[in-house]
């Protein structure tokens, strides 16, 4: 997706929107860092891997390989304008939230880490209340 495709999209889901919903866009399929870091190279007027290297790092400490906004459940199927989806979050009671939180603070961080993750990936807040 190009910047003014994306900035027209947020235009478009700003104009519709009436305060609280999420929106999730359909970005078009993912490109490769590589490919696009050649691209780049030859659309300079370079020759990629003998003019200018490219260089292999791999992930730094924070970084992803993919990027899940939502899970399968919190994305309608519909789509309420083209490459525009419409979240629909989960909602925990603030008594569940303040008991989890308490919770946390005495967890060492393996502990921490998932139960966190049982939270993302869960609808159920009441097992996770019960688990904590």
């Amino acid at each position: 997706m190009t910047i003014p495709e994306a900035c027209q999209l947020v235009l478009e889901a700003g104009a519709m929107g009436n305060g609280g919903e999420i929106y999730i866009f359909d970005m078009g399929k993912p490109v490769r860092i590589i490919d696009l870091a050649r691209k780049m190279i030859k659309l300079a007027g370079f020759i990629p891997d003998k003019e200018i290297k490219i260089k292999i790092v791999g992930l730094r400490p924070g970084e992803k390989l993919y990027e899940e906004l939502l899970n399968d459940n919190e994305i309608q199927d519909e789509q309420i304008y083209p490459k525009i989806f419409v979240g629909k979050a989960s909602f925990m009671q603030s008594n569940e939230l303040n008991l989890i939180i308490e919770e946390l603070q005495f967890m060492d961080k393996d502990k921490m880490a998932k139960t966190l993750l049982e939270i993302a990936n869960t609808k159920s807040f009441e097992k996770i209340v019960g688990a904590v």
